[in-house]
């Protein structure tokens, strides 16, 4: 009984296995070598199995072309990656360089670059407009290196293969070409825009170069009018500026002129000490004319009338009275804004008004007559109209001096000779009778007073 059970249990399982061979699957795992390619056949042994399939070889030529590509993609990308550090260094260069140009000025040729005996590729020249052409010359460089990589990258193989298995050329992805040129155009954008910050600051320099010039050419200038008025001034005077001028009697013929004249102006002040007790009216202390207007600038106290300021022919009435035979200081400003005035009298502002002449500028070219008024330009006197009495320290600025100045000026606790008329004795000339005598105004008021 017991052989007979087990018997028919070796029955039944006999036929379950062979049920399941019949409707399964059997997998089969074999060892593969290393540093083999999977998905290949091997035999149990470990032993390559050689496959004749065309299709298989068309698949392993594709995989082996892929491989071959990626690499030489990577190099294109190393190298591209080289020439992007190499225009990041370049730039920075360019910055110093433009942060040297500015501080340079100062510290001279000493902080210059000295290594001449070096090749120096990324140096920058020392003059702007020579950085501006290295500039230029190194970005169309690295346009065409970078042009040469695409040029290059277009030979490299592509994944696609023709019927007998042999691979064609193409381009690289769309998707790296694009890359290159955003780079491209971002770094030509990024060279653009310092080359014109090197000419914007080239320009600047020019601009603060030329107006520190002609500063300084005008200041020697008037340092050697300066010295020569003072070589050629009168050595019976203390000091050039220590005269007057004399107009005893009323004529058409005493006057004393101003060598130099007026540059064009939008504002003056004009200063002087005078003495007069003449009557009725002081007269003309000066005046100014150019062709076409004999009363561009006129002071002037005719017969009972209060003294006028004219300008282009304008007329202004001035507080002051200076007809006492004493020694007075009286400055006036005026300025073509609004034709704002102001009337100062021993430094102490009696005056002011507008629209005398509003935006007329003075013209330049024109006479200064001291003691007469022009009816033509520096003649034609009308003798009714001339000064009697004294004049000192006739001055003349193109600007509106402050209040503080003016006092300084008018209690001999300040010197300053006019920026366009200083009073010196060889830029005075006397006509007719009128005499200059030597004149120290501080004193001299002190005792008269």
């Amino acid at each position: 009984m017991l052989t007979l059970l087990v018997g028919l249990l070796y029955l039944v399982s006999g036929r379950a296995v062979r049920s399941q061979d019949a409707t399964g699957s059997r997998f089969v795992c074999n060892a593969i070598p290393p540093g083999a390619e999977p998905g290949c056949g091997y035999n149990p042994t470990g032993n390559r199995v050689q496959s004749s399939t065309p299709v298989e070889d068309e698949l392993r030529n594709t995989i082996i072309q892929l491989r071959e590509t990626i690499l030489q993609q990577k190099e294109t990308i190393v190298s591209q990656q080289g020439t992007i550090k190499e225009l990041n260094s370049k730039l920075a260069r360019c910055e110093a360089a433009a942060d040297e140009s500015t501080q340079g000025k100062s510290r001279g040729q000493g902080s210059r670059r000295k290594e001449l005996g070096k090749n120096t590729m990324g140096d920058l020249p020392r003059d702007p407009g020579e950085t501006i052409d290295q500039l230029g010359k190194t970005m169309q460089s690295l346009k065409g290196r970078l042009e040469n990589l695409e040029q290059q990258s277009l030979r490299l193989p592509t994944t696609n293969v023709s019927a007998g298995g042999v691979s064609a050329l193409a381009p690289l992805p769309p998707e790296l070409r694009d890359l290159l040129r955003q780079r491209l155009g971002a770094l030509e954008t990024q060279l653009l825009r310092k080359v014109a910050e090197l000419e914007e600051e080239k320009s600047q320099l020019y601009n603060e170069t030329a107006a520190h010039r002609q500063r300084t050419e005008n200041t020697l200038n008037s340092l050697l009018e300066r010295i020569t008025e003072l070589e050629k001034s009168n050595s019976a005077f203390k000091s050039p500026e220590d005269f007057k001028v004399s107009l005893p009697l009323r004529t058409n013929y005493l006057y004393g002129r101003i060598k130099k004249s007026l540059p064009e102006m939008y504002a003056f002040t004009v200063c002087m000490w005078l003495k007069s007790s003449a009557s009725p009216g002081i007269g003309t202390p000066f005046s100014y004319g150019v062709p076409g207007q004999a009363n561009e600038i006129v002071l002037i106290e005719w017969g009972n009338n209060p003294i006028e300021l004219l300008v282009n022919d304008k007329v202004a009435q001035l507080p002051l009275s200076v007809s006492d035979g004493r020694w007075h200081h009286i400055c006036i400003t005026w300025t073509t804004r609004d034709g704002f005035w102001e009337a100062y009298q021993d430094g102490e502002r009696l005056g002011t008004g507008d629209n005398l002449a509003p935006w007329h500028p003075i013209k330049p070219g024109g006479v200064i007559i001291l003691g007469q008024e022009q009816d033509i330009v520096g003649g034609r006197f009308d003798a009714t109209q001339a000064f009697v009495g004294e004049l000192s320290q006739f001055n003349m600025w193109d600007r509106v001096l402050r209040p503080v100045d003016i006092v300084g000026l008018a209690n001999c606790s300040a010197y300053m000779p006019g920026n366009v008329v200083p009073w010196i004795d060889a830029n005075v000339e006397v006509f007719g009778g009128a005499s200059k005598a030597a004149l120290e105004i501080c004193e001299d008021r002190a005792f008269d007073s």
